[in-house]
């Protein structure tokens, strides 16, 4: 593990001092397994106490580690004959979206989202998960062919936020946005949408209309950053730790506020350190979410989508 997270680097010691006391009894003739036994029980209470108590920044920190698996990961460990297609048909090929068809047990279905990298040379290409308006039109042709198909479609929301610059804007960046809103409202197939790591604003929102929203545990849902939050409100980024407690962007805010339907656990230590046992629960959650969606007709389907949004939030009149 090249990355350690600050509040990570007490569980990262212990585990080394056990490293430690086992090489050290296997190279010598003194026994030690009763200080390694007191040491892992400790290893485990601590786990416990620091992945059970995760503060809001430290689940930013979580949803933005570097090593934290991709749309591709979960593809190849979810997904069989993956193809992935390329070009909106107007502008060019967007790397930051991944879009394709495969098969889920054996049923086609229809594959969407972003992909960032694990390095600088893999970000610079993917454009750090940030998309043009061409990835977003790549993804809503990719969806209207689901549609024309009959197969499911699966998001996986991994974002920053959509792409910012100039040539963006120029090329119909909210446009595009807006229209990805409008026509997942009325697809007549079943969505699922799984936040895998930050959800930022419209980026992510472009690919998060439907029918079942999930979070991964450690993931981030937001209309803005923490850091972004913090210069507008304060005039200072640095207190992004603060807008974070206060944005209320984590999974377990969100489903509290009923935004998300449900939260897919992630194993102590996150993502990063366990994607085939993360998988299998993603996995778990797909199957019975188009077990349900499935049974309903594409009337049934749009009703439901529309209630589920109609009946998000809160609001007030005042007099």
């Amino acid at each position: 593990m090249k990355h350690i997270l600050e509040f990570e680097k007490p569980i990262v010691n212990l585990k080394e001092k056990i490293r430690e006391l086992k090489r050290f009894t296997k190279d010598s003739e003194i026994d030690l397994s009763d200080e390694i036994k007191t040491l892992e029980k400790r290893l485990a209470l601590l786990e416990e106490d620091v992945y059970g108590n995760l503060k809001p920044w430290d689940r930013v920190q979580m949803a933005r580690h570097p090593e934290r698996p991709t749309t591709l990961d979960y593809i190849q460990e979810i997904f069989t004959d993956f193809i992935e297609f390329h070009g909106d048909r107007y502008f060019g090929d967007d790397p930051a979206i991944v879009a394709g068809i495969a098969f889920y047990k054996d049923f086609p279905v229809t594959v969407i989202g972003h992909q960032r990298g694990k390095n600088t040379k893999e970000n610079i290409k993917r454009n750090f998960g940030m998309p043009h308006p061409e990835g977003y039109r790549k993804a809503l042709r990719h969806m209207k062919l689901a549609e024309k198909f009959n197969r499911p479609i699966i998001c996986f929301i991994d974002t920053k936020g959509a792409e910012p610059g100039r040539q963006a804007e120029e090329r119909g960046q909210s446009e595009a946005i807006a229209r990805n809103l409008m026509e997942m409202a009325g697809l007549t197939v079943p969505i699922i949408c799984i936040v895998i790591g930050e959800g930022g604003s419209g980026g992510a929102l472009a690919l998060g209309v439907g029918d079942k929203i999930y979070m991964l545990e450690n993931s981030t849902y937001s209309v803005i950053s923490p850091e972004g939050a913090a210069a507008i409100l304060w005039k200072d980024a640095t207190l992004a730790q603060r807008a974070a407690e206060s944005m209320m962007i984590t999974a377990q805010d969100l489903k509290q506020l009923e935004v998300i339907d449900e939260i897919i656990p992630e194993p102590k230590g996150g993502a990063h350190r366990h994607l085939k046992e993360l998988a299998k629960g993603i996995d778990a959650t797909i199957q019975n979410a188009l077990t349900e969606l499935q049974q309903l007709s594409s009337d049934q389907l749009l009703e439901k989508r529309w209630e589920k949004y109609k009946n998000i939030g809160q609001y007030g009149e005042v007099e």
